[in-house]
């Protein structure tokens, strides 16, 4: 699967975690979502209407993740 990002939406991405819910969103950009797939158990993909990936929804999060609340971020 190919993901269709904008260099402006990845410089507004924010990563948020609610350990209430135990769910992860990777949020990168402000584009309104217009659908919404399961592509693997547990991972939802969000896009606007032209098709661009707005963010990444992680169900069940801390079972999923090596190490909880541990994150690198790298720009090349």
């Amino acid at each position: 699967m190919d993901f269709i990002f904008s260099q402006h939406a990845l410089e507004q991405m924010k990563i948020k975690y609610d350990k209430e819910v135990d769910i992860l969103y990777i949020h990168f950009s402000e584009g309104k979502i217009v659908e919404s797939d399961e592509d693997k158990p547990g991972i939802i993909l969000d896009y606007d209407d032209k098709g661009n990936i707005v963010g990444i929804e992680v169900i069940n999060a801390s079972t999923q993740m090596p190490q909880r609340m541990k994150f690198e971020y790298e720009v090349a």
